[in-house]
C-alpha cells in the first residue's frame, strides 16, 4: 500500500517541530519531506536535515524543470516542497509529512485532493504570543509580524480536513496518529481482499 501524503500547518509558534518530532518517534512508518528554501540557516540547522537551503538562482532553476509539489514566497524567502523525496517514500510505503505554511498547504491540497490535511493551533492568541516571546530567535518587531501573520493563517484553517489542538504535545499527538489510522482504514485506500 502506498503511504500516505501529510500536510501539517499551523501558525509560527503552534508547536509543529516539537509535535512532529515525537509523531516521528511513536511511528516509524511516518518521514518527514526535507523542504527546499532560500532563507538563511538558523544556528544549528543542516542543510539536508532541516531544509535545503539553496541560493534564489537555484530554486529557481528547480522551479524550472518543475522539480517541486509546491513553492511558496513567504516575506522575503522561499519555500518549495521537493517532488522525487516524497514520491519515492510513498512508493515505499511511509507516511510523508510536509510540514508547511498554509499558502503552501492550500497549493498542496488543490494539487493532490487525496492528501492527508491537518492543521495544528495553539488553544488561544496569548498561549501563541507567550510561545513566540518564549523561543527568543526574534526580535519585537518579528513577533508582531508573525502574530499579524498568525490571524491570517488562522482563517485559513476552514481549508483543512482536520484540526488539532496543541494544548499538550502528547494530546496532539495521539489526535495525528487517531487521524493517520483512521484515513488507512478508508476504503478507498484498503487493497480489496479477494
Amino acid at each position: 500500500m502506498s503511504g500516505l501524503l501529510v500536510i501539517v500547518s499551523g501558525p509560527s509558534g503552534a508547536g509543529k517541530g516539537t509535535v512532529l518530532k515525537e509523531l516521528f518517534a511513536k511511528r516509524a512508518d511516518c518521514v518527514s519531506s526535507v523542504s527546499a528554501t532560500t532563507r538563511q540557516p538558523r544556528q544549528g540547522e543542516v542543510d539536508g536535515v532541516n531544509y535545503y537551503f539553496l541560493s534564489p538562482e537555484t530554486f529557481e532553476q528547480w522551479v524550472e524543470e518543475d522539480r517541486f509539489i509546491e513553492w511558496v514566497q513567504v516575506f522575503k524567502n522561499r519555500y518549495g516542497t521537493p517532488k522525487e523525496f516524497v514520491v519515492a517514500k510513498q512508493n515505499e510505503g511511509f507516511n510523508v509529512v510536509l510540514e508547511i505554511d498554509v499558502q503552501g498547504g492550500v497549493k498542496v491540497m488543490e494539487k493532490i485532493p487525496d492528501c492527508v490535511s491537518i492543521f495544528l493551533t495553539p488553544p488561544s492568541m496569548s498561549n501563541l504570543e507567550k510561545r513566540l516571546r518564549n523561543r527568543g530567535t526574534e526580535s519585537e518587531e518579528q513577533i508582531s509580524l508573525r502574530l499579524s501573520e498568525a490571524k491570517r493563517e488562522l482563517a485559513a484553517r476552514k481549508y483543512y480536513k482536520y484540526t488539532v489542538i496543541n494544548d499538550t504535545v502528547e494530546r496532539a499527538v495521539e489526535d495525528i496518529i487517531s487521524i493517520l489510522n483512521a484515513e488507512n482504514c478508508l476504503t478507498h485506500r484498503v487493497k480489496q481482499v479477494e
